[in-house]
């Protein structure tokens, strides 16, 4: 398993060892004490998976102040997943990073609690699996506006299909006594 940094603090893109042959392949999705040594130490409650056709946005979302910390991975088709720091005083407060995740690729993205989260499926259709480190509080969802600009993220989509709840989202400033605290 290689492990690569991002330009946000504990984001974290996971590349686990696939193993091939004639048969077929092979990978360990996840194994808390393996994880652990690469600083992914969140316990996991709750396990997600969607489907989605080409062009859905989905995000970008967070809970607060039932938090949860999440690990994505593709098992078909491929999407654009991304990742901004919505922690109040953080030195990276509003910055984003994006990555492919592909059921060919096997890559898997971290995201810390204090993320928002969102994706775009760039594929004619894609399942993300995502596991979260509390369970689902609807009381405490945050809905950040997918385009924000002063977030800025570069879509590979200029018109996606969006939820009603995602199209209606609220932009950093609007949001700004109902985000998380960088934590000391």
């Amino acid at each position: 398993m290689k492990v690569v940094a991002t330009e946000l603090p504990d984001v974290l893109v996971v590349e686990p060892q696939v193993h091939r042959d004639a048969r077929g392949f092979f990978l360990e999705t996840w194994a808390g004490p393996k994880y652990a040594q690469h600083g992914i130490t969140a316990t996991f409650v709750q396990d997600n998976h969607s489907r989605s056709a080409r062009g859905t946005l989905r995000g970008l979302h967070l809970q607060w102040p039932r938090a949860q910390a999440k690990l994505l991975r593709t098992v078909v088709g491929e999407i654009f997943d991304v990742a901004v720091d919505v922690r109040r005083g953080s030195l990276t407060f509003g910055r984003w990073v994006g990555v492919v995740l592909s059921a060919e690729n096997f890559r898997q993205l971290y995201i810390p609690e204090g993320f928002a989260h969102g994706f775009c499926v760039l594929s004619e259709v894609a399942e993300v699996e995502y596991k979260c480190s509390d369970v689902y509080v609807p009381e405490d969802e945050i809905t950040v506006l997918w385009n924000d600009p002063a977030i800025g993220v570069r879509w590979p989509v200029s018109e996606p299909l969006l939820s009603k709840r995602d199209e209606v989202g609220k932009t950093l400033a609007e949001l700004s006594d109902r985000l998380p605290v960088q934590r000391a």
